[in-house]
């Protein structure tokens, strides 16, 4: 069976079904998850429940016996380090588990070697870290030391740790010409998780450095830049491999003047399968009176199939507007009228995701300049503003702009920009929400 799921490359029934056979908990503790996959999930073969606590072993026992002849059936529990459980020849040489759950307390790097080798050809391997302080730039040191990754400090920092945990996995599976595909990866609560395919290729490995980037954060304002760490050339039938260009950008910020800081490498390939998470998200909708908490998830995967699939990383509307202040709906608007896209992220409320490059996105803030705004000298308000003859938009225009917006009738406003949206939407693949009835439109502009 092993060999035939080895085949399987779509997302199919067959393939999911196969899936449920043989689930390894890594980290069981008192059983619960193990309990959970026996009792609620159809088609579950064997679930085999590992921790070296002895405790939480026994517990997870008397667990077993107290749900009765399913779970004794199903579930196996054993006192075992399940980094050498994992690492077993036989259970690498076959296969067995086409799905690994690794749910630690803090981080789960050093049992990745081990499960990046027993899940099977094809299938998924899904893994939590909960030390986000270290993944999100607090102790960056001890980031690198344990991801071979460094964080750096910015707003996306929630999503950077998502990425460098996929690139941590990727590492771990290059050793063995294997390489992931990201099914789901999510920020929830105080933790991270994601859901990655393990595949074995070692023409298809050769494309990691493609997946993974350097960024470079400007310590004076939210610009960041990334920098593939390669790149390929293919001539006729052949492909090269190379290095990727460099430096992304000058020592000082283009924008503000201050420099750069510099970390990495991240995962900056797609962190979801979108069709996967269209397809969950549909099936949940037909069947939510079995899911307690289906309004969290629905809300949270519903974002994440808004969000815009190529661009890494994100923006804080709420940071950028500290600086200088246009209101969310204006700068979505100005953003699509430009010609770029911009979607939400389920990682930040306030976050925003957008192809734009960073010097259009300022030149929009800048048009929101208000000449009677005080700004301390040396202030990024300041700096930004100052160089205004090098941005194609004027202050001038900028105060004209924001003083027409200010003295005109509110309500008529509403609608020409409900036609303005329309229009642009159908042209683009920004995804916005348009349930709002027309007299809750006129109360949010009031």
């Amino acid at each position: 069976m092993a060999n035939k799921c080895t085949r399987i490359q779509n997302y199919n029934h067959e393939f999911w079904r196969l899936l449920l056979r043989y689930v390894l908990l890594a980290l069981s503790a008192s059983g619960l998850r193990a309990l959970r996959y026996a009792r609620e999930v159809e088609g579950i073969g064997k679930v085999v429940a590992l921790d070296n606590d002895k405790a939480s072993v026994e517990s997870c026992r008397r667990n077993i016996k107290l749900n009765g002849s399913v779970a004794i059936s199903k579930v196996e529990s054993h006192l075992v380090d399940a980094r050498v459980y994992m690492l077993t020849p036989k259970r690498i040489r076959c296969g067995k588990y086409l799905k690994v759950d690794l749910d630690p307390y803090g981080s789960p790097s050093i049992f990745l070697d081990s499960a990046v080798q027993s899940v099977a050809d094809g299938g998924i391997l899904m893994c939590t870290a909960t030390d986000m302080a270290v993944l999100c730039g607090s102790s960056g040191e001890v980031c690198y030391s344990k991801y071979g990754a460094y964080p750096v400090k910015g707003k996306y920092m929630h999503e950077m740790a998502l990425r460098i945990l996929l690139a941590c996995i990727e590492s771990h599976a290059n050793r063995y010409k294997r390489y992931i595909v990201p099914v789901l990866s999510v920020k929830i609560d105080f933790y991270v998780r994601v859901f990655v395919r393990v595949f074995t290729s070692a023409s298809a490995m050769k494309n990691t450095p493609l997946k993974l980037s350097y960024v470079y954060q400007c310590s004076g304002c939210d610009s960041f830049h990334l920098q593939p760490v390669g790149r390929n050339v293919s001539k006729n039938t052949s492909v090269r491999y190379l290095p990727g260009f460099g430096p992304a950008v000058a020592q000082e910020c283009s924008d503000c003047g201050k420099k750069y800081h510099m970390g990495g490498p991240i995962w900056s390939a797609p962190i979801h399968d979108m069709e996967w998470v269209n397809s969950i998200l549909a099936d949940m909708k037909s069947i939510k009176e079995r899911y307690p908490a289906f309004n969290k998830i629905c809300a949270v995967l519903t974002t994440v199939s808004e969000e815009l699939p190529d661009v890494p990383l994100y923006l804080s509307l709420h940071s950028l507007s500290a600086t200088l202040k246009p209101s969310a709906v204006m700068f979505r608007s100005a953003v699509i009228n430009a010609g770029y896209r911009i979607s939400g992220t389920h990682a930040c409320e306030l976050g925003l995701k957008s192809n734009a490059p960073m010097d259009v996105v300022w030149d929009i803030m800048r048009c929101w300049y208000n000449s009677g705004l005080a700004l301390a000298a040396g202030s990024p308000s300041a700096a930004f503003l100052l160089c205004g003859e090098k941005y194609a938009i004027s202050a001038q225009d900028s105060q004209a702009s924001a003083h027409e917006i200010q003295h005109s009738n509110q309500h008529q406003f509403c609608f020409q920009f409900l036609s303005f949206l329309l229009f642009y939407v159908s042209n683009c693949t920004c995804v916005l929400d348009f349930r709002y009835s027309k007299e809750v439109l006129v109360v949010l502009f009031d």
